[in-house]
Formats: C-alpha cells, structure tokens, sequence
C-alpha cells in the first residue's frame, strides 16, 4: 500500500507544533516491549492476517458472537463473600435485587488451603477474605433461596475445589435441581496458584488430575457448567504486563487441554466448556488489544488438536478490574480508574464483568461501594449506547495494530513455554514466576520515580483524605463456625463419613474419577478439611521454595542519587554494627497474595539490606522462630487479606516469649487507617500502607535502626 499522499505535510506540522523537540520523541515504548507511534494509517494494517475477521467468526477477534452485546449484553457479576455463608447470602440477595445477574463466589483462605475454621493455622483467615465453607450445611445457607437452576455461579476455587465443588452439587440436589441445570464456571485453574496465587494444596502433578477429574466429571454430567476459568487475572495482579498475561494465560489453557486429551477424552467433548478469566487495569487501549489478541491465539494454537466444533477454538472469558491499580490515598478516585478498566474490559469483547470497589484498598466492600461498583456497569450498559454496535473499535488503525503486536509478542513467549516442555515445567523451572516478579519490580520502580503517574500517590495528593466507612469482619465469625462443625460431627453418622473419606483415599491412591468419590463424602457431611485430609494422606501437602529476583528494581532507576543514598546508609550501618541491617520479610497466615510480599524482598535487596524471605503460609510462631535463628534486626509483615489485627500482636508476643524482643515489627499492605492505633500500641513500629514508596519506607526503617 502505497504511503497517505499527505503524510509529508504531517511530519512537517508535527515537527513544527514540537518545535524543537524530534518528532521520534513522541514515539513510546511500553513496559510490554511494543513501541507504540504517535500516528497510525491504513499502511500499519498491511499483513495483519485477521483484520478482515467478522464477529462470531474464526478466529473470533472482534467477538465470539456474531451479535455481541447488541443481541445481549455481558453478564454483570459481582466477586464478593465475607463472613458467614448466612451473611453473604444476604448480600447476595440484596445485590441480585439491585440488578446484578450472575453470581461469583469469593471463599475465605482457611477454605481455599482445604482447612477447616477451627484448624490452628487458620486462627487469623476465618471470613475475613471471604465467605467461610466447612461443609454442605454452609453452602445450603449460602445459596438459600437462590434458585440454582435459575442462576449462573462462579466459583473461584483452586486448591479445594473437589469439595467445594462436591458440596456445590450436594446443595444443588438437596435444593431439588438436577445437576444438567447448573450454569456456572468453577475456577479449577491450579497452574496459575504456582505461579502467582499460591493457594494450592497439592503437588502439581496430582493437582493436574484433579483438574482432568472435573472436566470428566462435568463434561458428562453438567453440560452447561464451565468446568475450568483459566485465569490471567491473579499474573496482572501480580505484576504480569499485558503480554506475559495473554502469553502465560493461554499456555495455561494449552496445558490443560493436553492433560484432558492425555487422559483419554476427546477435545470437543470439553474444549467447548472453557473459559478465560483476564485483569483489566489502567492501560487502556493495550487490554483492549489484549483481549482481541488473546481470541485470536487461542483460535489459532487450537487448530493444533483438530476439534470439529467452532466453540472449541472459541475464547469467551470473564473480566475483573484492576484490584492493584486501587490506592488507599484519595480513594474515591478508584471510581473513576474502575470505570475506565470497565469500558476497557468492554470495549475489548468480555462475556461477563466484576468491577471493583472503590473501597477494596482498604477493606472489604460495603454496601454502598459495592452499590456504586455494580452501577458503573448498568449505567455503561444502558446509557452510553456501546451496546449498540458490535466491536465498535473494530479496524481502528491503532487498535488492530497494537493487537497484532501483543499477539506477535505472546507467541515468542508462547513457544519458549513450548521448548521447555509445556507450561506446567516452565512454572517447575520457575520462568514464569521470574518473568512477573521483574515486571513487577520495575512497575514499582518506576511508581516511586514518578514515571508512571498514579493520581493522589506520585502526584497531585491530599494532604488530608476524608475518612471513609469500612467493612470488619468479626473475630465472632470464626466461633460461630467452630459451633456449627462440632453440630455436624455430633448428628452425623461417623461410620458413614469414615466409610466415604477411606474411599476418597482409595481413589486417589488407585485412580478413578475424583469429584465423582468426594460427592458421597460431602453429602454424609465430611468437612472440606477431612476430604482435603483424605487426599493428602496419598498426595502429599505441597510447600513451595521461595526465591526472589534482584536488580530489576534497581535497574529501573538506573544511576539515582536516591538508590545511592540509601545504598550508603546501610554500608554506614554496616561500619558501625559489624553487618548490613537484616530483615525477615514475612507472609503469615493462608493469604497466597506475594506481590508485595516478593517485590520488597527485591527492592530492600537492592538497597543494600540482607533479606531473609520466608515461607509462604507461616504461623506467627513460626516466624518469630526464624527471625531469631536468622538474628535479623527487623521483621517485616506482609499484610493483604485483613488478618492483621490478630498476626502482628501474636508475632510480637512470639518473638518477646521467644527471646527476640530486641527485634522490631514493621508492616505494609491493605490496612484501614482506624487499625494503625491498635498495631503501634500492639509493637508495630511502623506502618506501611498501599502506594508508600519503597525508598520511602527504607529510610523509616533505617531511621528505626539507627536510633539503636
């Protein structure tokens, strides 16, 4: 195609409104590797092999259905669960009233690490990150008069999915639906919990069977049910950039499809059944392309398995905003980023959406919030008219050229998965997980540069935020769950219940379908825990090592005067204290969430300080005991999932009970303000909450230290 006649006199104004600035300088590189130009034209379409496609149509760029959101609209959900399976009940109902039209299910960590409420290492985690499940009597409350036959479910469960799954389909009969009425998705994506989420239980391999299990099972038993959502989501919130989202979120699928056709099923008998689940953050027109890109290569690399049915080689996926690009400053602006990523989560073809609360940086959603959240999308889907025509961003120049980049860019990555052996041994080598952590680190970097703007953060602050009401999930929750388990064990039949868990364990010690032995389990009232229990006696508990890039953050900043200021305090502490200031950076509790966890180990590391990491999933007595043997001069606690009120008072009474009450207890991540009083009086020394820069930080805890 020959060059546009006036593209001359463009550079010429151009030049000339720059005035002395190079027209080149206008061109950006993004954090995925894609320069991205200041003009596009008809010629950046040249080559582009799916720019002709049609809605509906392989390779399903623009759209999975030919109509779109003019013949129906996505599906409105919102991911929610706190507490009680009675209390989420009520909320679901009063959202469901309000125009919500699916549900999603957010379990607590205690259910997602397969433990029941009243286990020891789960003291701090019960409904607090989500609605508590021990048994079918829970989920019974949970969908009371909810109609399951009538209602769409997604769950989002991973490492106790064979219970909770159980359970879901017990409660579902005992409601009186058969089990070919279930419409829904189960997450059932255990490679994405190596990766990033880290709420796993078993080892992989094992954990792979688990996976196939359900497909079989619900393949032939649960027709409308979507037996795997293959999730992208939890590698963005994790530090992915757009590319590595797409590439690691469709290698995931591939995997998965292998592992189905490897255990004797026929691709079309399940393929049609998958789903996708992707992050939409504050990149705009780049997750747009991501997920038209994502289409296309889940069409193409599909091929490779020669399924005769078009749905088999159709992505459909739900869509989540950003919970990451959330800040606790300023918050009611999250609204507005939450609005954006929705229209981008649109724009872009999802099937279904949650937005997030503005409020989710700080605690858990409460009415209102989640009341605000839940109309950004009926107002997108009934007053701004994009629903009325189909793709509407089809053959933008710039649109369709920046999807061809991310898909050129996700296939290289794609086939380094692919030499490797397939996804499951590029996580055991841990690619992947390196991968995320330095794009991470450099997001980071450059946050706390000013680079990347975050409004209220970086720039433009408040000097005072108004304060804002917060949701708290009483400690009462976990008491109330304990009475209910010791109910279940006293009425149930015991000889029964031992009868169905040693066939839990016969299963998956000599094969058979799973999910199909759990069933008798759950319905004579085995508790998640006990199933969990039953499995491991074969499969074993899966502890991960942890490891830690270094120099990304660094890096980012290149040569800083402020890396190097700090680089020089801690070679001063050094010279005075005989060593370099030592930090324990923790994750106690059953939160899996490790961005923030791994990319302080990175940056402190960076910095000059050594960095002891520990386990994931600790006790408070267990990282008190390695701080002491470690002999660090601090102990930093990672806190997410609202656990903070009872893990920094117990890890401060253990180091003090434990000999290390000369240590010091700093703490960082999602914690309401009203909460600060209560850690400081209980031997935090500092707190750190969501958009504190790290040099920032470094320096507080530098100060501490050098008090000494």
């Amino acid at each position: 195609m020959a060059q546009h006649p006036d593209r001359k006199k463009w550079e010429d104004l151009a030049a000339k409104e720059l005035r002395t600035a190079p027209l080149e300088s206008l061109t950006r590189m993004t954090p995925e590797g894609i320069p991205v130009k200041p003009l596009y034209t008809a010629e950046d379409l040249e080559h582009i092999e799916f720019v002709n496609s049609l809605p509906g149509f392989d390779p399903f760029v623009r759209g999975v259905r030919a109509t779109m959101y003019a013949g129906r609209p996505w599906t409105i959900r919102q991911y929610a669960g706190f507490s009680t399976a009675r209390e989420s009940n009520a909320f679901y109902k009063r959202n469901l009233a309000a125009g919500q039209k699916g549900l999603s299910i957010a379990f607590d960590l205690a259910t997602h690490r397969g433990y029941d409420s009243d286990h020891p290492r789960v003291a701090g985690d019960v409904g607090k990150a989500g609605v508590a499940v021990d048994s079918v009597e829970d989920m019974k409350i949970l969908f009371d008069g909810i109609p399951l036959d009538q209602m769409s479910v997604s769950m989002t469960m991973n490492g106790a999915v064979l219970p909770v799954m159980a359970s879901y389909i017990v409660a579902a009969r005992e409601q009186g639906v058969a089990l070919e009425a279930l419409d829904g998705t189960i997450q059932n994506d255990i490679l994405k919990e190596y990766l990033t989420r880290n709420t796993y239980i078993y080892p992989p391999e094992p954990s792979m069977r688990i996976v196939s299990d359900i497909i079989g099972y619900c393949s032939k038993h649960m027709p409308r049910y979507n037996t795997v959502s293959i999730s992208g989501y939890h590698m963005m919130e994790a530090g992915a950039n757009s590319v590595l989202q797409a590439a690691f979120t469709i290698a995931d699928g591939i995997e998965y499809v292998r592992a189905a056709i490897a255990s004797g099923m026929d691709v079309d008998t399940f393929a049609g059944r998958l789903s996708f689940f992707f992050g939409i953050g504050m990149n705009f027109f780049m997750d747009i392309a991501m997920l038209r890109a994502a289409r296309f290569l889940w069409a193409d690399l599909m091929k490779q398995f020669n399924p005769k049915k078009p749905a088999s080689r159709m992505l459909r996926t739900h869509c989540q905003t950003s919970g990451w690009s959330l800040t606790q400053q300023d918050p009611y602006n999250n609204i507005i980023r939450t609005t954006l990523e929705a229209l981008s989560a649109v724009l872009g073809g999802t099937q279904s959406l949650h937005t997030n609360s503005f409020d989710e940086a700080i605690g858990l959603p409460t009415d209102f919030s989640a009341r605000i959240a839940r109309n950004t999308q009926i107002i997108l889907q009934q007053e701004t008219s994009i629903c009325n025509v189909v793709d509407p961003l089809g053959g933008s120049y710039y649109i369709e050229s920046l999807t061809n980049s991310i898909v050129q860019e996700a296939r290289k990555i794609i086939a380094e998965v692919a030499t490797m052996g397939g996804m499951a041994k590029a996580i055991a080598a841990g690619m992947p997980k390196m991968r995320i952590e330095e794009s991470s680190a450099r997001k980071q970097a450059r946050i706390d540069q000013g680079r990347d703007i975050i409004v209220g953060v970086n720039k433009y602050q408040v000097k005072e935020d108004r304060a804002i009401e917060v949701l708290e999930v009483s400690s009462a929750v976990r008491d109330e769950q304990v009475t209910r388990l010791k109910e279940i064990r006293a009425t149930r039949n015991e000889s029964e219940v031992k009868r169905a868990l040693e066939a839990v364990t016969s299963c998956a010690a000599q094969g058979g379908n799973l999910l199909e032995a759990c069933i008798p389990a759950m319905a004579a009232r085995a508790t998640v825990g006990e199933v969990s229990d039953a499995i491991e006696k074969v499969f074993g508990r899966y502890v991960a090592t942890t490891q830690c890039i270094s120099g990304a953050f660094a890096a980012e900043y290149g040569e800083s005067e402020v890396i190097e200021a700090i680089r020089k305090r801690t070679a001063g502490f050094a010279e005075k204290h005989g060593r370099r200031p030592r930090i324990l950076v923790t994750k106690m509790g059953q939160d899996g969430h490790d961005r923030g966890y791994k990319m302080i180990s990175s940056a402190y590391a960076d910095l000059g300080f050594d960095v002891d990491i520990s386990p994931m999933f600790q006790t408070p007595a267990e990282a008190a005991r390695m701080a002491i043997e470690n002999d660090v001069h601090v102990v930093g606690v990672s806190s997410l999932a609202a656990g903070h009120k009872y893990l920094v008072p117990e890890v401060r009474k253990e180091l003090d009970e434990q000999g290390g009450a000369e240590i010091f207890v700093v703490v960082g991540g999602i914690i309401p303000p009203k909460d600060y009083e209560l850690l400081l009086s209980s031997g935090a020394v500092a707190i750190f909450g969501p958009g504190t820069p790290v040099v920032e930080s470094a320096n507080k805890v530098l100060n501490i230290l050098e008090a000494l």
